[in-house]
């Protein structure tokens, strides 16, 4: 038996705007100040006499440093490679593999080369072949890194760490920082072919979806509701 009800089409729901939450300026900057990158050594008398480089926390601060200021996935970062940070000749680039096969390299700003050349100075990993992870898995307590690399599962497992570490919104994901990244640029009045680029998106839609300004007027909106 036919159901009636079967030949009725029913509305598409239209997404306008992703669900991913975006991680505020004030948020990054207090999540990168809480990770610690620095030991230091006192002698009995209660002086610093050496500082010791943590390498876990140069690390994932340089991991962090990328997703905010390259706009890539966790699943990006997980497969780079030292030969994917390199100079060019006139600024360091990373270059990233997406989704699809996609290949694409970003210009590494100031910060971030920072953050990077400092974590491999720490691991010693420099000199180590191209085709090397470039962030690499630790061993348990002992804070040594493998030569194995951090998957995308434990990417994301480090980021909620370091963000219940620092006291701020579970809700907040490595995603965030791409939206952010996205958001911010929009707003400063950049292309959207040009945020579409680093972004990595076909679409200049799927590029939309990212924009939360939108949440923002909506929330003024809200505001101004009578109670």
């Amino acid at each position: 038996m036919l159901n009636p009800a079967a030949s009725v089409s029913g509305v598409k729901e239209q997404v306008i705007e992703g669900k991913t939450p975006e991680i505020t300026l004030d948020q990054t900057r207090k999540l990168l100040a809480s990770i610690k990158v620095l030991r230091q050594v006192k002698n009995k008398q209660g002086e610093v006499v050496e500082e010791v480089a943590l390498v876990v926390g140069l690390r994932d601060r340089a991991i962090l440093s990328t997703m905010r200021f390259t706009a890539c996935r966790a699943g990006a970062v997980a497969k780079l490679r030292l030969g994917d940070f390199q100079h060019d000749g006139e600024q360091y680039v990373l270059r990233f593999r997406e989704k699809g096969g996609k290949s694409r390299e970003i210009p590494v700003r100031l910060e971030l080369q920072r953050d990077i050349l400092a974590y491999l100075k720490a691991a010693g990993i420099e000199e180590d072949g191209k085709d090397k992870p470039l962030f690499r898995s630790a061993v348990g307590r002992t804070k040594k890194l493998t030569e194995k690399p951090l998957t995308t599962e434990r990417i994301c497992e480090l980021v909620k760490r370091r963000l219940k570490d620092a006291g701020l919104p579970e809700r907040i994901s490595p995603h965030s920082f791409r939206v952010a990244a996205i958001t911010d640029l929009l707003t400063k009045g950049e292309k959207l072919e040009d945020v579409q680029y680093l972004a990595g998106h076909s679409e200049p839609r799927t590029t939309g979806l990212y924009d939360r300004r939108k949440k923002q007027v909506t929330r003024g909106i809200v505001e101004r509701i009578s109670v």
